[in-house]
């Protein structure tokens, strides 16, 4: 496969062109143009950053990437999907409060935001990838499915279970239901808690398999019934976590942070496969955690540029060489850690291996790593 290009400018600016203007620049010279947007709807997918986080992308990239779309007759709008974890992004109405006060609005970008799996985050469609080797059939949120052509604008960080949170990671974990959410971190079954769990029968009665029971818990000291799943009846679709008004339901954890990886990828390729797409990183903020931590820690490196290509995998390639190539901070996460000097995502998280998903979306067939860096 010949080396996809990958267009990258650094942060600096001039009299002449503020960084507003230079991300403008960099995605027309990477070629979106090539795209035809004439009427079609355009899926933006970012990361709107949990309450607390002050890491996230500002919204004001994100109305660059809007008007540029607008401008070439396409309609854009946000989007991410719901999380697993109970925060500020479970359900549609939190996640757009999020968004919202973190400055993600139409009138800052220049377009609408639209959960991408709906209210409860089982708005969902099944896509067929029989390329997968682990997953044959991602759920993927209906919104984002529906759209068009699909753009991801991606705060390039560190991450604690996939080692970098790059494009592939905004694509596959962030466009995932809450299933499929479920579905790569773990093995597709939930669990109850049935220490926060009423017994309201919410679950049971958007279980279609019959998988739910209630009964009295044997260590129970007050008679009340409890939740039960039938695994061998349980089919792993989520939705009993969506509807749970206590979040009693969860994602088992039976699953290693390499399958993680591998699934995560497998989901990115099936968003991407068979249509226009075109894909945005920017180096900056690079914080040791993934943004959905209400806390964000101090960036470990300085900040490095503003990459656009069309193939994801080299992208996120790219933005791992040049991270690589940076200073460490001190005064940071940095200073705890152990040094190897040659891989900084290694150091933060040494029992995180970053190379697995994008070694998995090679061989998925979204893209390739080898990539002509095209400096602008």
């Amino acid at each position: 496969m010949e080396k996809s290009q990958v267009y990258f400018t650094n942060f600096r600016t001039t009299f002449n062109e503020n960084l507003i203007q230079k991300l403008t620049r960099l995605i027309k010279k990477a070629g979106i143009a090539k795209i035809d947007f004439d009427g079609k709807f355009t899926a933006i997918k970012i990361h709107f950053g949990e309450p607390g986080n002050l890491a996230y992308l500002r919204p004001n990239y994100a109305k660059v990437v809007a008007d540029v779309v607008k401008e070439l007759g396409g309609k854009p709008f946000l989007t991410d999907c719901n999380t697993l974890y109970v925060g500020g992004r479970k359900n549609a109405l939190d996640h757009l409060d999020t968004a919202y006060v973190n400055g993600f609005n139409p009138f800052a970008t220049g377009c609408h935001v639209v959960i991408g799996d709906g209210l409860k985050g089982t708005d969902e469609v099944y896509v067929p990838f029989p390329e997968g080797e682990y997953v044959k059939e991602a759920k993927i949120g209906r919104a984002v499915m529906d759209a068009d052509i699909f753009i991801s604008l991606t705060h390039f960080k560190m991450h604690e279970a996939t080692g970098l949170g790059g494009a592939i990671k905004n694509i596959g974990m962030g466009c995932g239901s809450r299933a499929g959410k479920m579905e790569q971190h773990a093995a597709g079954k939930p669990e109850i808690d049935r220490g926060k769990c009423i017994g309201c029968g919410m679950c049971a009665r958007v279980c279609a398999h019959g998988a739910l029971s209630f009964r009295v818990p044997e260590e129970s000291s007050d008679g009340r019934k409890k939740a039960f799943i039938d695994h061998e009846k349980c089919v792993g679709c989520g939705r009993c976590i969506g509807v749970c008004p206590k979040d009693a339901t969860h994602p088992g954890s039976d699953n290693s942070n390499e399958m993680l990886s591998r699934k995560m990828a497998e989901y990115a390729a099936a968003v991407v496969k068979g249509r226009p797409q075109f894909h945005i990183s920017l180096i900056v903020d690079v914080s040791p955690y993934c943004d959905c931590h209400a806390e964000n820690d101090a960036p470990v490196i300085p900040d490095v540029g503003m990459l656009a290509s069309f193939d994801a995998v080299a992208l996120d390639q790219a933005c791992a060489d040049l991270m690589n190539k940076q200073p460490m901070l001190h005064g940071t996460i940095m200073d705890e850690r152990t040094h190897t000097h040659n891989d900084w995502s290694k150091d933060v998280h040494p029992t995180t291996d970053w190379t697995i998903q994008l070694e998995q979306a090679e061989k998925a067939g979204m893209g390739t790593r080898a990539y002509e860096l095209v400096t602008i």
